[in-house]
């Protein structure tokens, strides 16, 4: 198993020097990945609840700050050379199918290869009105064709697409990823037809912890989501194996352990012992890349986070 962080670009990371900073020290302290969430434009209000935090708030919405995620990851592929560049996740209805196709293959050819292509269909209806996307209602069968289009792009020769939303013919589409046979894709969310669509699109499932309707914040209960994925796959044909299982910790690491709700200590929290403990608890029930969430509201509490946490776990994992 390897590990990643994941980033906000808000906050503290909203400044070149400080995305640089911490994407460095990642890269050095032995990080396999760095993961950027992906807004573009924030409603001053929302009826939708966020579905990551208890109380349904998005951590951005205070602030309204954010980055394109995309241009952030190509950024980051000018001053790294190892860590890889994850969309954590891409909202694919945000962006035209054939804009984002060349935009991920862009960061991925100026990266040598490091692009992996997180996905998800979106949760703030407000978000899709203000950028005139696809309908909200209409995201997941919108998230399924540009998939699709993707895919038929960065891999056809001469690439050619007929659907509800997307079209395109005659057309070459140059240079091809680095990555073969295309960017990996991993399919973030935890409910039904995230795994539909991880079972028939994803080279990767890529859940978070703390999901208030569907929570996987154990190994127990991860174990089940990835069981109920193996069950999709081999309803789409597929050898279960074949998909890649990536997760994040959606709360930073604290050396102070915290009890919850039903008694235990929650994972990531307590000893470096405890913390290596519950990496390899979920490296035994399938996960390959685990990601923890360690941004503070500080640029030095951000690294120290991120350091201590390589020092007490990843490099003694790895």
């Amino acid at each position: 198993m390897d590990f990643g962080i994941h980033i906000g670009t808000r906050g503290c990371l909203t400044t070149r020097d400080n995305i640089m900073a911490v994407a460095s020290g990642a890269e050095a302290a032995g990080y396999a990945i760095i993961g950027v969430a992906d807004h573009l434009i924030v409603p001053v209000h929302t009826d939708v609840r966020y579905p990551y935090t208890a109380d349904g708030i998005w951590p951005g919405a205070p602030t309204g700050e954010c980055f394109d995620a995309i241009a952030t990851l190509t950024f980051l592929a000018g001053f790294t050379q190892r860590i890889r560049l994850l969309t954590s996740v891409l909202v694919v209805p945000y962006r035209p199918a054939v804009l984002t196709a060349k935009l991920l293959s862009t960061a991925d050819v100026l990266s040598g290869g490091r692009v992996i292509a997180g996905i998800g269909s979106g949760w703030m209806k407000e978000e899709f009105a203000a950028l005139d996307a696809p309908a909200f209602e209409h995201r997941g069968a919108v998230t399924d064709e540009y998939v699709r289009a993707w895919k038929s792009l960065w891999t056809d020769e001469r690439p050619a697409m007929d659907g509800k939303h997307v079209r395109f013919e005659n057309v070459v589409f140059r240079p091809k990823p680095t990555s073969q046979p295309h960017p990996p894709i991993w399919v973030g969310g935890e409910s039904a037809p995230a795994l539909r669509r991880a079972a028939q699109v994803g080279d990767g499932w890529y859940p978070v912890s703390n999901n208030a309707q569907i929570l996987m914040n154990t190994p127990e209960l991860l174990k089940a989501g990835i069981d109920r994925l193996h069950r999709a796959a081999e309803k789409a044909g597929r050898d279960p194996a074949s998909i890649d299982i990536a997760y994040v910790w959606f709360m930073p690491p604290r050396w102070t352990a915290k009890t919850g709700a039903d008694g235990r200590r929650q994972m990531f929290t307590g000893s470096a012992g405890d913390m290596l403990a519950d990496a390899a608890a979920f490296a035994a029930v399938g996960v390959k890349h685990l990601i923890i969430y360690a941004q503070q509201p500080t640029l030095q509490a951000t690294l120290d986070v991120q350091q201590r946490f390589a020092e007490d776990v990843v490099r003694k994992s790895t």
